[in-house]
């Protein structure tokens, strides 16, 4: 295995990135694995949470009347979709995963056991969360915030349309800076969005790094991985 920056990773992979216009578009979930199959290959161990706000999103629920909780659990189900598509992309590009989901589904998928998530890992196998945390009230980001420390990652990587974290909206503002590197409390103080508040708090416990970077762009996993600089690295004071 070539020298790589991170042994153990977690990536948050959002939902609307799997799509253009709504559902899942195989297209792109096709050259998103073709980067997973690479990792894999170079021998890290690679975790990924996944969100469902390309086939339903738990706050806009609430929005047409629904009560949080249902809404919530609803998003956690369309997280499960996506999960299994990734995994049907993935292991048609011949990478063993396994699907846990923290709401029992079993005929589908394993439940969520930390243990079992571990062994799948040392074993190789990529490991995809669905289902988010199990509970209404929080985010995916939270989800892989948890997971991520759960299992040990030494990177949280949240992969975005866009190339880090900027102190304004780049695509209105052609004056925004990107940060190369920033901390915990300066995000949240802030409110710089690179994941939700709970997400942030339950990393800078635990002195996880989070890496934001552009996941639209080809390569840019493999070239994290290998240290290159790219996107926002987000660490401790």
């Amino acid at each position: 295995m070539s020298e790589t920056a991170y042994k153990r990773i977690l990536l948050k992979l959002s939902g609307e990135a799997l799509s253009r216009d709504g559902g899942i578009d195989f297209d792109i979930v096709g050259t998103f694995c073709d980067e997973l199959a690479e990792v894999n290959r170079m021998g890290i161990e690679v975790g990924v949470v996944v969100g469902g706000g390309n086939i339903f999103r738990g706050a806009k629920g609430a929005e047409t009347g629904l009560d949080r909780p249902s809404g919530d659990y609803m998003g956690m189900l369309a997280t499960v979709i996506n999960a299994l598509g990734i995994q049907a992309s993935l292991e048609a590009r011949g990478v063993v995963t396994r699907v846990l989901t923290a709401i029992e589904m079993r005929p589908i998928a394993e439940p969520y056991i930390r243990r079992r998530a571990t062994r799948h890992l040392e074993k190789g196998r990529v490991v995809i969360f669905g289902g988010g945390t199990g509970n209404p009230f929080f985010t995916t980001d939270t989800a892989a915030a948890l997971r991520a420390n759960e299992i040990g990652a030494e990177v949280l990587m949240k992969g975005t349309k866009v190339d880090g974290v900027y102190d304004a909206d780049p695509v209105t503002d052609p004056k925004a800076k990107r940060f190369e590197t920033l901390d915990y409390t300066t995000v949240l103080s802030k409110r710089l969005g690179v994941m939700d508040a709970t997400a942030i708090s339950l990393c800078r416990e635990n002195s996880l790094p989070i890496l934001v970077f552009n996941l639209t762009e080809p390569g840019n996993i493999v070239r994290a991985l290998r240290g290159e600089s790219i996107g926002t690295l987000v660490k401790g004071e």
